[in-house]
């Protein structure tokens, strides 16, 4: 509080993200002041929601609403609003789209893409015996991973693939690109999905983009085209990305542990529960996302928001709540219960959630298996982080290893 009993607004993000530690500052907040008032860089002020029950609140009930952001100034960290189509809506149109987009996003799509993620993680490994550390691993295991994962679930051609990566960034940049080049490139993926939609209608393959198709196509209350296409671009193109973020940043916590890192080589049973909580335990986004307004007057954490007020919500830090974490701060594979946000909550659960668990588990039990002695090949403080990103975002990946079994 202010000395005349209102309520201090806080410049946020708190701090530039230049690595996985999250700011201390979240635990005080969340000790003494669970509910702030913040200033992101562009929009309205907000007030920041810091503890786990009242992030999950935000993000489940109905009287915090995403549509009423198309209507206002919605607290953001890149000077341009993007349309975010089905992330902006609320249900029932937002249930008409993700209805499409779950069709694709199903754990029988994952199942049948598991065995040719295995074969592709092995010849990843295979290639890398070959290379004399240090060697990039986003560059040289990553990213080729994650890209042949997702546009073999969409039906990308291979010739194809290199450009469907670079547009995707735009999906995730706020500050990092201009909004010339954010516009260019969603320009470029809505115009490509689009043609690509078309051939798979055209000629049906087994996999994501042709199951959203069926099921688009024969609705009662079906998507228009441009639906469809926003839905497989907003949220289907930046699975790759996401994927290569999200291995890259795990990758870096193992190594800080290699005890653990070692366990799962001993105890191959505990990849499930260990990526459960790495999504826990390690920071993805730089600040919160997709704010909210209330609208109707809500209680939250003793704290009355009023009907047309900005909520956003941490969801890192709710992750490290010890109300509902024991030893928060620890990285635990035998954590009994983990419930964790880092997937969301409510209607805006994340649908590749399936997709993205599974080639994370496939991803970390052979490199924990084949590679031995894993490390940085550089000093931790010398990495380099994409700045004006939602995400947090390694430059380059530099590693060495022991030895690599065949």
């Amino acid at each position: 509080m202010n000395a005349d009993g209102t309520r201090q607004v806080r410049n946020y993000p708190f701090s530039e993200p230049t690595g996985l530690e999250l700011d201390p500052f979240y635990t005080h907040l969340r000790e003494n002041e669970p509910l702030s008032r913040v200033k992101l860089p562009y929009g309205d002020e907000a007030w920041l929601c810091t503890r786990y029950d009242d992030v999950r609140t935000v993000l489940s009930d109905t009287r915090f609403s995403r549509a009423e952001t198309l209507k206002r100034d919605e607290p953001r960290i890149g000077s341009e609003v993007v349309d975010r189509g089905l992330l902006s809506m609320d249900p029932p149109d937002h249930s008409r789209l993700r209805r499409v987009a779950n069709a694709g996003l199903t754990p029988r799509q994952s199942d049948r893409l598991r065995p040719l993620t295995k074969e592709i993680t092995e010849q990843l490994i295979d290639r890398l015996a070959t290379l004399e550390p240090p060697v990039d691993l986003i560059a040289e295991f990553i990213t080729p991973l994650a890209v042949t994962v997702i546009c073999e679930l969409l039906g990308v051609p291979y010739e194809d693939r290199e450009d469907f990566q670079k547009w995707s960034q735009a999906v995730v940049a706020t500050t990092s690109m201009e909004p010339a080049q954010i516009n260019e490139y969603l320009e470029n993926l809505n115009r490509y999905m689009a043609k690509l939609v078309e051939l798979r209608r055209q000629e049906p393959a087994d996999g994501m983009l042709s199951d959203m198709i069926k099921v688009r196509d024969t609705s009662p209350d079906r998507l228009s085209e441009d639906e469809l296409v926003l839905v497989a671009v907003r949220l289907l193109a930046p699975g790759a990305q996401n994927t290569v973020l999200t291995l890259a940043n795990f990758l870096q916590v193992l190594m800080k542990h290699p005890r653990e890192l070692a366990r799962l080589r001993e105890h191959p049973e505990l990849v499930p529960a260990a990526i459960e909580e790495l999504v826990r335990y390690t920071p993805f986004h730089t600040s919160t996302m997709f704010p909210r307004y209330a609208v109707e007057d809500v209680e939250l954490g003793g704290t009355v928001i009023r009907a047309g007020e900005a909520v956003v919500g941490s969801l890192c830090s709710a992750n490290r709540d010890p109300e509902v974490f024991s030893a928060p701060e620890e990285l635990d594979f035998e954590r009994p219960a983990n419930p964790h946000l880092g997937f969301g909550q409510g209607h805006h659960y994340c649908p590749g959630t399936h997709l993205a668990r599974m080639q994370l588990q496939v991803a970390i039990e052979a490199l924990a298996r084949r590679v031995d002695d894993l490390a940085l090949a550089v000093p931790e403080e010398s990495l380099s982080w994409k700045k004006g990103m939602v995400v947090r975002w390694v430059d380059e990946l530099p590693v060495r290893w022991s030895r690599i079994h065949s």
